[in-house]
């Protein structure tokens, strides 16, 4: 059992997990694993069944724990397959993309966004998303994102496409959603508003690397 190593405030002295889905993700996988690592927080890597070299690239990283679905199921499949395993070890699952748009190293920002006495999502709401080097379709997407969870009786976000949060277990475990692909992430926050779990969202970087290839399926 690891508790979070950074910040030393009561309220925050509960145990974290990083979750990292990853799907085709080889050119950047294994730079953001690592990233993960430095943070001193227990890292579970569910592999949705990926068919190139992912897995290969972060095998050898000591201290990660790697779970495989053996065919592709989807991202919300393999997020909740991680909060299955972090629910094991943390209160809380930070999940970060395997594309390397997020840096792990803001974790610690995020998590001090969590009120005292409150168990909230968090998204990290992505800053600089207007960048050049930012694919108009993942402008587009969080537009249409944020239009899906408002629609659906969830709250007006800015960036409800982040995949860049912090959920609370096991209460995310309980809001039996049912979307098991990229989906998951715009139903998962109706859901809990429904439930009165509340929202919230947090500053971050986001960073797209020019020439690398990003695996999006949204």
């Amino acid at each position: 059992m690891v508790s979070f190593p950074f910040v030393n405030i009561p309220h925050f002295r509960q145990r974290f997990a990083i979750v990292i889905p990853v799907y085709n993700h080889e050119e950047r996988v294994r730079d953001v694993v690592e990233a993960a690592v430095r943070t001193g927080l227990p890292v579970i890597v569910v592999d949705d069944g990926s068919t190139d070299a992912s897995s290969s690239r972060i095998m050898e990283i000591p201290g990660i724990r790697i779970l495989r679905h053996p065919v592709n199921r989807g991202k919300g499949a393999a997020l909740l397959t991680g909060f299955a395993e972090a629910a094991g070890i943390a209160d809380w699952a930070v999940t970060v993309d395997a594309d390397g748009q997020h840096d792990p190293a803001e974790i610690t920002g995020v998590i001090k966004a969590i009120p005292s006495g409150l168990r909230p999502i968090v998204i990290g709401m992505r800053r600089g998303m207007n960048g050049v080097d930012v694919p108009w379709t993942s402008r587009f997407g969080r537009k249409f994102s944020n239009f899906w969870v408002w629609s659906s009786g969830g709250p007006l976000l800015s960036d409800s496409q982040s995949g860049f949060r912090v959920y609370p277990l096991p209460e995310v475990l309980e809001l039996a959603v049912q979307s098991r692909r990229f989906q998951f992430e715009v139903e998962v926050l109706a859901r809990a508003t429904w439930k009165g779990i509340p929202i919230l969202e947090a500053p971050v970087s986001v960073s797209y690397t020019p020439g690398v290839k990003r695996i999006s399926h949204f």
